[in-house]
């Protein structure tokens, strides 16, 4: 059965490309559109996917996020026309294994492939499918189970781990997560807030310190450094560390070792670093605000952890969670809200992302008082404001913008959430009519290829107008 398959509208180019491909026993196939291709991938079993650009029926690079979660987790090399390096770049960014030029060098894409198949072959043999404990971490939208799956990662090693997200995002908790799931779980969490650290007993609280170090130290310190030893060191805010503490971190993070303050031997601490900032640290890094290499010693795993507008579909999970938590906690009867209510969190913005959510059921919660329903009125005033100028908005008069000789309806264009709506309703549809053209209108192979129920399926085939065949 063929692993590899590629994906492009050149039919001439691809059916080379297969043969090609053949005289070194790799067996692969090929098809002419993202649409199908996604079909081949649900029911297929690929390892890696040759994606080229030749394609009329989506943008490639929206799709490889797409391709790369498919159950059989391949590995998509971007075979392109285009010589554009910004291009390049972009696909990596976007999760390419690599990024080759038409016509390709076929000794080098046979290397490409057999180091994807052998790094295929290693990561998904013999894995062993173990529970993450989330720690409190509630969702279960895609951008959240892509970070759950980096968690498991990082929990699974000892490498170094950047977490960054926005205030608010959970960024301590998913630490504490992944320290909960490492083998240092019964070891020390210690927690150093950077922002913080004050310049002159910023040494001391790290490093610990002798007695008669300086005036005040009446007896010896055990810093926070040391406190972590075989445990878990966590830099919250790291972006905020002081420069002239940049340097001295640097050293101990080569050597895990340090002189405490006033002290004459060097200490050993064995801890695991987890870093975590809501800064662009590459940026610091051009400004001279942050050292290079301190930066490249922080990033061994990356954890970038989504806003809470990015992932609106758990906010009424959220919701539900932190009513009942804070219910407990105020010893109140649990409360339940209106669809309205729950409209209402779903549109705003959320700058402060979830513990902005918190914050403000905290205080929904307080003002409905003995009520069991919670209304929007129970609501902040900043966000009932923002929801009328949203809906005034989108009530007034279409306003055109002159563009060359046609013009552009500026309040028809879609906000992002409309926009991913759109995209996964073509996805979804398309993936239904390709899955029945590939059964034949079989709806028990149907159910056991797509994974849904017969309800489901039937329900989503009738959301969509398809008919299946007979």
């Amino acid at each position: 059965m063929a692993e590899i398959l590629i994906i492009d509208g050149d039919h001439g180019f691809s059916q080379g490309l297969e043969k090609a491909l053949a005289t070194y026993d790799l067996p692969a196939a090929h098809c002419d559109s993202l649409s199908r291709a996604m079909g081949l991938l649900h029911t297929g079993n690929y390892k890696a996917v040759l994606l080229g650009d030749d394609l009329t029926d989506g943008d490639i690079l929206a799709y490889l996020s797409t391709i790369r979660e498919i159950p059989s987790f391949p590995e998509v090399i971007v075979v392109s026309r285009s010589r554009d390096p910004d291009t390049a770049e972009a696909a990596i960014q976007n999760g390419a294994w690599n990024y080759v030029t038409k016509p390709p060098n076929m000794q080098r894409l046979l290397v490409l492939l057999k180091r994807v198949m052998e790094y295929h072959e290693e990561r998904h043999s013999n894995t062993i499918r173990c529970s993450l404990r989330r720690e409190g971490i509630i969702g279960n939208s895609r951008p959240l189970q892509a970070c759950l799956d980096t968690l498991a990662q990082a929990a699974g090693s000892d490498a170094n781990v950047l977490v960054i997200g926005e205030t608010g995002t959970g960024k301590e908790l998913f630490a504490r997560a992944i320290h909960k799931n490492s083998a240092r779980v019964s070891r020390p969490f210690v927690v150093v807030d950077c922002a913080a650290l004050p310049d002159t007993l910023a040494e001391s609280l790290l490093f610990g310190h002798e007695r008669g170090a300086y005036t005040s130290a009446d007896t010896k310190s055990v810093g926070l450094i040391k406190q972590a030893d075989g445990g878990t060191l966590f830099l919250d805010e790291v972006g905020e560390l002081p420069v002239s503490l940049q340097k001295v971190f640097l050293r101990v993070l080569e050597g895990r070792s340090f002189r405490p303050v006033g002290g004459v031997r060097e200490i050993q601490s064995d801890f695991r670093l987890l870093a975590a900032t809501n800064r662009d640290l590459e940026i610091m890094v051009d400004n001279g605000e942050f050292r290079r290499d301190l930066f490249y010693r922080l990033r061994g795993i990356r954890l970038q952890l989504p806003p809470l507008r990015a992932i609106s579909e758990d906010i009424n999970e959220l919701t539900c969670k932190f009513i009942q938590r804070h219910c407990k906690r105020f010893r109140m009867t649990s409360k339940g809200f209106s669809p309205d209510f729950l409209d209402a969190l779903m549109h705003y913005e959320w700058p402060g992302n979830i513990r902005e959510l918190m914050n403000t059921l905290e205080q929904a919660l307080s003002r409905a008082g003995k009520e069991h329903i919670l209304y929007p009125r129970h609501l902040p005033r900043v966000i009932r404001a923002q929801i009328a100028r949203r809906d005034l908005e989108k009530s007034l008069p279409v306003k055109t913008v002159p563009q060359g000789k046609g013009s552009f309806e500026a309040s028809k264009f879609p906000t992002l959430k409309d926009y991913r709506k759109q995209q996964t309703e073509i996805m979804e549809k398309s993936y239904l009519r390709n899955m029945l053209d590939i059964t034949n209108g079989d709806i028990r192979q149907s159910c056991r290829i797509s994974g849904l129920s017969r309800a489901r399926l039937y329900a989503l085939l009738k959301q969509h107008g398809i008919h299946r065949k007979e």
